[in-house]
């Protein structure tokens, strides 16, 4: 990537809404989004997002191919939260390990669109169902981050509670949760309406989606600043895990695309995928789903730290290994 392309990602305008919010509040302004308002923005993107993914999906269909590779898309996203909330559950506690696991479990979407744009300037061929993958990759994190927090928070005495409630409970109670529940719904809505009964909202969707991405990060920054301190209070071993984490990730998804013997720019794009780690869907949903989890440590740790490295050193990491192991 060269540098100006570089700037342009790094410095476009929901990563500087971000950091607006987030100097907002270290310099004490009274500037915040009403909670009302978040809420509303949040359920927005997830049925953008949602609904975008199932008009790709409906795009390219449902043959083998698309559907063995939408299947390891889902599997990475529900293997990656679970070596995560338990490598961090000792140290964050179950809400917030749940948390981080949902956050690093699901995609960000500014980084897929920038791995796009590499393999443009590349001539790098990719698949339109890639986008579907990436839609798909949000739920199957959010619906095991908020089971994990539930089965695995502690009551008043300190003892995980509740020990004996059944998984199938605990699942139906996470999937009905309205925000992950819209993002399924939007994802099954778009997949049936198909591009052309979708094509009278997609200007709806086109024209509000940057402005109200950048706005709902604005919002982000604004809390992520506020608990800023949590994290300096987590030491040096959490900061660690944001750079190392993306990596282990991007190791899984290789494996994956090895296996299914996906052609260069799909492995590249799974790969990307699967080291990304959320700022958008995830954050929107568990501000409803799991209130409990601090956006301080999970945020901030995606946004802060793991985007950036994605950003500017992962991936010429992960095209270099996919070159080397599949080839152009």
């Amino acid at each position: 990537m060269i540098p100006a392309d570089l700037a342009a990602n790094l410095l476009s305008p929901p990563i500087l809404l971000f950091l607006l919010g987030f100097a907002a509040t270290l310099l004490r302004s009274d500037l915040e989004i009403p909670p009302a308002a978040a809420k509303t923005l949040s359920l927005f993107l997830l049925f953008a997002i949602g609904f975008k993914g199932g008009v790709s999906l409906a795009q390219s269909g449902l043959g083998a191919e698309v559907v063995t590779t939408l299947g390891a898309a889902a599997f990475a996203s529900a293997a990656v939260p679970l070596w995560t909330f338990f490598a961090l559950r000792r140290r964050l506690g179950a809400a917030d390990a749940a948390g981080v696991a949902a956050t690093y479990g699901s995609v960000s979407a500014v980084t897929f669109i920038t791995a796009t744009g590499t393999l443009s300037l590349h001539d790098i061929p990719y698949s339109g169902h890639m986008v579907a993958a990436m839609a798909l990759m949000e739920s199957p994190a959010i619906l095991i981050g908020v089971v994990l927090a539930r089965r695995f928070a502690r009551g008043a005495d300190g003892a995980t509670h509740p020990p004996g409630v059944a998984w199938g409970h605990l699942g139906r109670d996470a999937l009905l949760n309205g925000s992950v529940f819209l993002l399924l719904g939007s994802l099954l809505i778009g997949f049936v309406c198909g591009p052309v009964r979708a094509a009278p909202l997609k200007p709806f969707i086109d024209t509000l989606f940057p402005g109200l991405l950048a706005l709902f990060l604005l919002d982000l920054g604004i809390l992520a600043a506020r608990r800023l301190g949590d994290l300096r209070r987590l030491g040096p071993a959490v900061v660690i895990f944001a750079f190392l984490a993306p990596l282990i990730n991007a190791a899984l998804g290789l494996g994956l695309a090895v296996g299914l013997g996906l052609p260069q720019g799909d492995a590249i794009l799974l790969v990307v995928l699967c080291a990304s780690a959320s700022y958008i869907a995830v954050p929107a949903a568990l501000r409803i789903a799991l209130p409990e989890a601090n956006p301080g440590i999970y945020v901030t740790l995606s946004l802060a730290l793991t985007f950036p490295f994605n950003i500017i050193l992962g991936l010429p990491l992960y095209v270099a290994a996919v070159s080397a192991l599949i080839g152009s």
